[in-house]
């Protein structure tokens, strides 16, 4: 099992590169099971997650190839509707299948999905939705099956929020037989990058990026030829590694807007912030303000900055309280951080990080992909060295993040 070694305390500075986004990569890479022919997806990261799902969609008889931040999907002949438990059970975006499965060939048996342990995920409001699309679901053995000879439009409300709900309805919908509307929907601009290659393909969807999102359904769909947009997550995480290690770093091929309110948060800490031709210069203060943070689904604060945000402010001065919001089991990383002399109570979902001066380095494990990346980001400003056990979980969401840490001058480095 591979791990990271790093050795602390040098600021960072340079520029990097940000990679695709995972998160829009995945449903668009599932959208290619809505139309026969070859699909072609560019920008893509090469990273564990995508991996999975092509190995997924290459069992349900789809021909998956990845190279040079490419993939190609041929997806003429689907020879299977089932998502089995070993495919599903590593990675939750595996159920943005069903969806895409039901529409096209009328039937899919998915599996119950799993992913990072950072709380229940149901997949009910999918269920729901597929029903009052006309869809019979039955729940057996672990896998959701859901059968529909051609789904019909319907008026969709989601009770909470659900980014991969909102997806996989919005694929389904596609190609549904009149107009779906789908209510409270999800903001996110994966959500929108979705819809923005589904359009691509000849879908008729109105109003991505807003709580209501209108879809009419048509007979068929042409294959993708798409490329993805930058990761946002990625960026805020060099954001956040620019701030603790006291380092300047210029951030290339990121989209500013996407990233409004972690930006506040970071001028709020003390961080100058200037957007040039080719990128955004983020530069650390001499000692960093503490501030309180609430994540919300887009456009507040993402719940995938919480982890970063909260290294951050273990060593600003003063008091920050950060609020989880979304996920009830998103600070795993507490008890990690604390071993490296972070000072963090919890109370239920409130966490009240009191800042001191210098981390120390310390053995440490991950335990989901963001609290990964806090830990990594932790260890480039502790003083000593800091050893990150179970990288695995950093490698679902991020390519080779050493690789792009050392031209920063970070010294790190990934031992077997």
């Amino acid at each position: 099992m591979d791990k990271l070694i790093i050795e602390g305390g040098i600021r960072l500075n340079g520029e990097v590169t940000i990679g695709g986004a995972k998160n829009a990569a995945l449903p668009i890479m599932t959208a290619a099971i809505l139309a026969s022919g070859e699909s072609i997806i560019s920008n893509i990261p090469r990273l564990k997650d995508i991996t999975t799902m092509g190995a997924l969609l290459a069992h349900l008889g789809i021909g998956f190839h990845i190279e040079d931040g490419k993939v190609s999907l041929q997806a003429e002949n689907i020879t299977s509707i089932d998502a089995p438990y070993d495919l599903v059970k590593t990675m939750r975006a595996s159920v943005l299948v069903l969806g895409p499965l039901v529409a096209r060939m009328g039937e899919a048996k998915v599996s119950l999905p799993g992913g990072c342990a950072i709380g229940a995920r149901p997949i009910n409001l999918h269920l729901m939705g597929l029903t009052k699309m006309g869809a019979e679901v039955e729940l057996t053995e672990g896998y959701a099956v859901v059968r529909a000879k051609r789904l019909k439009g319907a008026t969709i409300y989601f009770d909470t929020i659900t980014v991969t709900g909102t997806e996989n309805l919005m694929m389904a919908a596609c190609l549904a037989e009149g107009t779906t509307v789908l209510e409270n929907a999800a903001m996110e601009p994966e959500v929108v990058d979705l819809a923005n290659a589904l359009i691509s393909m000849g879908a008729d969807i109105q109003g991505a990026g807003t709580s209501v999102i209108k879809i009419r359904g048509i007979s068929s769909l042409k294959p993708l030829n798409y490329s993805v947009i930058p990761d946002r997550i990625e960026t805020g995480t060099f954001m956040a590694a620019a701030g603790i290690t006291g380092g300047e770093i210029k951030i290339k091929n990121c989209n500013f807007p996407h990233l409004d309110s972690v930006i506040i948060k970071l001028k709020e800490a003390g961080l100058t912030i200037n957007e040039e031709a080719d990128g955004i210069v983020f530069k650390a203060p001499g000692k960093l303000r503490p501030v309180d943070v609430k994540t919300m689904p887009y456009p507040g604060f993402p719940t995938d900055m919480q982890a970063q945000f909260m290294a951050l402010m273990s060593i600003a001065e003063g008091t920050s309280l950060i609020t989880e919001s979304i996920f009830e089991n998103r600070f795993m990383h507490v008890a990690e951080l604390k071993r490296m002399g972070a000072d963090i109570k919890i109370q239920g979902s409130l966490a009240t990080v009191r800042g001191i001066p210098s981390l120390t380095g310390a053995p440490v494990m991950a335990t989901d992909l963001r609290a990964s990346a806090s830990l990594v980001i932790a260890g480039l400003a502790a003083k000593g060295t800091t050893i990150v056990d179970r990288v695995y979980h950093l490698d679902r969401g991020y390519e080779k993040i050493e690789e792009k840490l050392k031209p920063l001058g970070a010294r790190i480095r990934r031992v077997k």
